[in-house]
């Protein structure tokens, strides 16, 4: 009797052998999810987090490698090819702080099984985009359309998964780790999309000639499927009502400011800076920033508490964030303009490159991040990640445009890749702990916002930059070169002495070469007759060419410049935690 009331030895007919086996169980159990750091979170939600986050990253990611086959299949302006890329970033970046908002009042599952099922909707859509027989127009209409309604699905993805981690775990130590896996499930997203979209668009979709893309698309719609029932078998709910209300004022103030400011960055080279449209766009942004925080300041439960910018910490990792993921996309997006729409790489080709850069970010993130974040001050994580980015935008900008290879461009990558590891780990760890528990939602949304909207400034800000610069150089060289000016007004006016059968080819290359940088660029130097000779087609190409290879090096500058600046701001400013201070019990029910 005695042996079997302290458990030691067990037997068929003790009675307590099944309880003693159980408490062993449930012990070994607990001790190996706290080794992994899930703390008490459930494991089936840190599955369906990850894979969520990695099917809206993987959607994200999508444009990345496409660029050149949408810039052939849409004849696109630079401005255009931009959109298709913001068209899914911008609602993602407005909505995110709504959805955070609506997980912690109604419950965090339903929106990540909602906003799954609307990522495939919208990519059905944009598989279903018209061919060319529709017109320039309306194809692009439909193709943003559906990359608008799978951008508001993201947008309830990323803050939920995100929120419930931070809602099951209790000390910024499981947290971390927890992040860190969700963190290296982003990272994979955005590794596997340019592999993925690459193999499946060399296959031509239909009659329609650089159709491609439309079967990346469709690897989309599979996965987001997927994702939503996984979702609802596996997600635990979690809610945090308290306290909690629709706030619509701060709702609409942010948001139209959101969008307000995105669409004036992304016209202002196509448009010009000065014109009414980009300033207006810039005026209504502050007016609608300024009205946002007057809301917050009277709103009884305001989306954002504005106390939280008082937190030193909180601020500065907030404009880090933006920043950091500016330089992320920028970088990616500079990437992927120089290899697929400048050199012309197939998006197989280019894949490599994103495999490289975005893949040694998932590699190192749980194993090696992880642990830095918490055996040092996160802010040095956070500072040498920054610095390595930046070290390896300025090594690809030294990298002249005539290399027809990816293979100079890996090292730099790796470098960049690293440096992309340790941030995205050590920065989103930064904002949710310092932040009460209750208070995970609002965070998490802040969070996700802040990092989209660096990721939507990046294409949108480099690229005008970029464009910019190429256009002036264009310029600048036809003005001074009599010969290249005068075969630029000949090409021009070639179309009123072209075949009957080949006008409407000419007209297209004419408003091809005169739509920018990227247009001179895409239109052959040369074309072959039939007898197989070839005689001088397009002027601008060369000159198109190595003005973008100079405007895309400016791009990884900036980008750089940025990421070392920041790296100084995180070190200087943000005031260390040590990374095993546990949420206390009055912060977790505040």
């Amino acid at each position: 009797m005695a042996r079997s009331d302290t458990g030691v030895g067990s037997g068929a007919g003790s009675p307590t052998a099944p309880s003693t086996t159980k408490t062993a169980s449930s012990t070994v159990k607990q001790n190996n999810e706290q080794a992994l750091g899930i703390d008490t979170l459930a494991r089936g939600t840190l599955i369906a987090a990850a894979l969520c986050v990695f099917m809206a990253q993987f959607a994200l990611t999508v444009p990345a490698g496409l660029n050149g086959l949408f810039q052939q299949d849409f004849h696109t302006s630079a401005s255009e090819l931009t959109w298709i890329t913001d068209a899914f970033l911008v609602p993602v970046t407005v909505l995110e702080l709504t959805f955070g908002l609506l997980g912690d009042m109604f419950g965090r599952r339903r929106l990540l099984v909602g906003g799954s099922v609307l990522v495939a909707v919208g990519f059905v859509v944009c598989v279903l985009t018209p061919g060319p027989e529709a017109g320039h127009g309306t194809r692009l209409a439909v193709l943003w359309t559906g990359q608008i309604i799978a951008g508001i699905g993201a947008a309830a993805v990323i803050p939920t998964t995100l929120a419930m981690i931070a809602a099951g775990t209790h000390t910024p130590r499981a947290r971390a780790r927890s992040i860190s896996v969700w963190a290296a499930a982003l990272s994979m997203g955005s590794v596997l999309s340019p592999l993925a979209c690459g193999l499946v668009a060399q296959s031509q979709f239909g009659s329609w000639p650089n159709s491609g893309w439309r079967w990346a698309f469709l690897v989309v719609v599979v996965l987001a499927a997927v994702s939503a029932v996984l979702a609802f078998v596996l997600a635990k709910d979690s809610k945090s009502p308290e306290g909690r209300s629709l706030d619509w004022p701060g709702q609409i103030t942010i948001a139209v400011a959101a969008v307000a400011l995105l669409f004036a960055v992304i016209q202002g080279p196509t448009s010009g800076w000065a014109s009414i449209e980009v300033i207006g766009g810039f005026v209504v942004a502050a007016v609608f920033l300024v009205a946002f925080v007057l809301a917050e300041r009277r709103s009884a439960s305001p989306l954002l508490q504005l106390d939280l910018f008082a937190n030193r910490n909180f601020t500065v990792a907030a404009i880090v964030t933006v920043v950091g993921m500016f330089c992320y996309l920028g970088t990616g997006y500079v990437t992927s303009i120089r290899l697929t729409a400048i050199q012309g790489f197939t998006p197989l080709k280019a894949s490599l490159a994103f495999i490289v850069f975005n893949g040694v970010s998932a590699l190192i993130q749980v194993p090696i991040a992880s642990r830095l974040i918490e055996r040092y001050d996160p802010k040095w994580v956070l500072g040498g990640g920054l610095l390595l980015l930046g070290a390896g935008d300025f090594w690809m900008a030294s990298i002249p445009i005539g290399h027809q290879s990816v293979t100079p461009l890996i090292a730099p990558l790796v470098v960049a890749g690293a440096g992309v590891a340790f941030v995205l780990s050590a920065v989103t760890a930064v904002v949710i702990n310092t932040v009460p528990h209750n208070l995970a939602g609002m965070a998490a949304g802040w969070t996700s916002l802040l990092r989209d909207f660096g990721f939507t400034l990046g294409p949108a800000v480099v690229g005008a930059i970029a464009l910019s610069r190429a256009a002036h150089e264009i310029s600048d060289k036809v003005a001074s070169d009599p010969a290249l000016g005068q075969a630029l007004d000949t090409f021009n006016a070639s179309a009123a002495t072209a075949p009957d059968a080949q006008r409407e080819t000419v007209e297209g290359a004419i408003a091809a070469v005169n739509s920018g940088p990227l247009g001179a660029n895409a239109v052959p130097e040369t074309v072959a007759l039939p007898d197989g000779s070839t005689v001088p087609f397009n002027p601008l190409k060369d000159t198109a060419f190595q003005a973008l290879g100079n405007a895309y090096s400016l791009g990884y500058l900036i980008v750089g410049l940025c990421a070392i600046a920041a790296a100084v701001v995180t070190v200087v400013l943000i005031k260390g935690d040590r990374p095993d201070t546990p949420v206390t019990a009055e912060a977790a029910d505040a």
